[in-house]
Formats: structure tokens, C-alpha cells, sequence
């Protein structure tokens, strides 16, 4: 199964990336083969119709690529004014583009959303624009109940993931959500090496 990570953050130190590394390492842990990668949306230019209508951004193509190869996504996001931040957006601006007569990247796909923030409330807020955006792009987003990683600050870290036992515990309870949902749906689950 091949997932693709997105973090609404593009801080060098950002908790949503740690939160995705500990998603990553929650997947090791677990029964099956799985491939994480990582989507940078800090390399997306800003959306534009001009811009997509000439296929000119080698970046977009390959994020494109890379969702369209994919099997489900994880998304973490922070929250600004209680939003998902702008180039999140934007990233699934672009990926929420059909391609030609192919649908959009995103159409079919299922994804777990989470957030995270040094704050006690964990970015919490974000989620509900962010899982409605996802809904309308065609994306089966995994029902559980909301996981919202908060006071970031003073969880305990190895290797850039969180170690903290009940942050790890409710990841990964949304991660095996999110693999579930993808077997109960009948997709053909592809083992990469």
C-alpha cells in the first residue's frame, strides 16, 4: 500500500512533519508493506489557470504523479485562524484538477486527516475545512474520531517523531482506520519494495 504523507506545514521544525514521521513509523510497526513518501507543497507555485493550462511546473507534475500513483493519504495539518494554512490549500488546488479526460488525483482516493500545534487544542480546528475540502475532491476521508495532537512542546521526541504513548497510541489507531478503510473498499492493494 502506498501512502502519501502531506504536512500543511513547510517549517523545518514543523510538529505536523513529526507528526508524520511518527505515522511513518507506526506503518513499520505494522502487518503488511507500505511506502510512505513525503509531497512537499513548499514547491508548488501558487495556483494559477494560466500556469495549468501550459503544464508548465515540473513540480505540480510530479505531485500530481505521485497522488495518482498513490493508494491513500495522510494529511496533518496546523491551523491558521482556525483554517488549514494556504499552501495546503493550494497543493490540493492543484491535485484537485482533472487531467485531460482522467479525473482529478485525489477522485477515489482515501485519506486520514489529523492536526498538530504547540497549542493545547492541537490545531483541532482545522479539520472540519479541511475534511469537507477533501470530500468534495472525490476523497474518502477515513471516520474516526477527530486526533488533534496538542501542546506539542512538551511531548517526548527520538529521531524528529513524537514517543509520547498516548499521542503515539491515537495515530496509530488513525492510521490502522485508514489502512481498514482502504481493504474494506476492494482496492488492489500494490506491495512496493
Amino acid at each position: 500500500m502506498k501512502i502519501v504523507l502531506i504536512s500543511g506545514s513547510t517549517r523545518g521544525d514543523s510538529v505536523n512533519t513529526a507528526v508524520l514521521a511518527t505515522v511513518r513509523h507506526i506503518l513499520d510497526d505494522l502487518p503488511g508493506e507500505y511506502e510512505s513518501v513525503l509531497l512537499p507543497v513548499g514547491e508548488l507555485p501558487h495556483y494559477e489557470a494560466e500556469l495549468e493550462r501550459t503544464d508548465g511546473s515540473p513540480a505540480v507534475r510530479a505531485a500530481k504523479e505521485l497522488v495518482t500513483g498513490a493508494d491513500a493519504l495522510f494529511i496533518s495539518t496546523p491551523a491558521y485562524n482556525s483554517e488549514m494554512p494556504g499552501v495546503l490549500k493550494n497543493a490540493l488546488d492543484w491535485l484537485s484538477r482533472a487531467q485531460g479526460e482522467n479525473p482529478s488525483p485525489l477522485t477515489g482516493k482515501v485519506a486520514a486527516v489529523t492536526s498538530a500545534s504547540p497549542g493545547a487544542r492541537g490545531a483541532v480546528d482545522a479539520q472540519p475545512g479541511l475534511t469537507g475540502l477533501l470530500a468534495r475532491c472525490g476523497v474518502r476521508v477515513v471516520e474516526h474520531e477527530p486526533v488533534a495532537i496538542g501542546s506539542t512542546g512538551t511531548l517526548a521526541t527520538e529521531d524528529g517523531r513524537y514517543t509520547d504513548a498516548d499521542a503515539v497510541a491515537r495515530l496509530e489507531s488513525l492510521t490502522r482506520a485508514l489502512v481498514a478503510e482502504f481493504a474494506a473498499a476492494g482496492d488492489r492493494v500494490e506491495v512496493l519494495v
